[in-house]
């Protein structure tokens, strides 16, 4: 399912919006909710793939993407959104407070991720500092989950054999990305991050990244 509405400015400047989610209630509700407001849905998706077609087609400033979807998921769709069309803002609406969808979505260029009990208000301002290019003003599971990936110790732990970026890529890697999504994150090759990976599993005595996840979640790395 596809639709595609027309947005009249009514003398203001209207922020454009395609929603993409798979159930037509939720996408429905959003309509309503962002009636008489200054977002303005121009357009309806029911699949990621179908959402990435209307964001070409339309080109809105922000598109609202739910996580799992059928075919593309909302995750695979924000990657192909941002990596298509840079200028497009892309938020995150999703019933799963996940840390690694969290994760994949910062990695993967997501402005916003949003709960679906979010507020009206939440949800407008998140959509408008979007549009704006401002960063995120809520303090929750994204500042939390970017901040871990982004930070770089200034002072080596000396209880932690690894280098600085070594233990940037372990905090990503036990937040669940793959080594294309820590790539994408640092702006770094993925084999750059195979090379780190295959250092720290030696460096820290394990064998795989479930063990070393474990390991960094005990050291309070993440």
């Amino acid at each position: 399912m596809l639709e595609v509405f027309t947005t009249e400015l009514k003398g203001r400047m209207s922020i454009k919006v395609v929603i993409a989610d798979d159930h037509e209630v939720v996408r429905r509700g959003l309509v309503s909710l962002l009636a008489n407001s200054d977002v303005k849905i121009v357009g309806e998706a029911a699949t990621g793939d179908e959402a990435v077609k209307l964001t070409k087609k339309l080109k809105p400033d922000v598109v609202l993407l739910d996580i799992r979807m059928a075919g593309k998921d909302g995750l695979a769709a924000l990657e192909k959104i941002r990596n298509d069309m840079p200028g497009v803002r892309c938020v995150m609406l999703s019933t799963f407070d996940n840390p690694t969808y969290v994760a994949r979505a910062v990695a993967a260029g997501a402005h916003d991720y949003m709960l679906k009990g979010c507020t009206r208000s939440e949800l407008i301002n998140s959509i408008a500092g979007a549009a704006a290019g401002q960063l995120p003003m809520r303090a929750g599971e994204l500042r939390r989950v970017a901040t871990t990936m982004a930070n770089r110790v200034a002072t080596p732990d000396p209880d932690i054999p690894l280098t600085q970026r070594e233990t940037q890529v372990l905090r990503h890697m036990a937040l669940g990305l793959s080594n294309k999504e820590i790539a994408q994150s640092l702006t770094i090759s993925v084999e750059t991050v195979k090379e780190h990976v295959q250092n720290i599993l030696r460096k820290i005595a394990v064998s795989d990244r479930t063990q070393a996840a474990v390991w960094a979640v005990r050291r309070g790395l993440v």
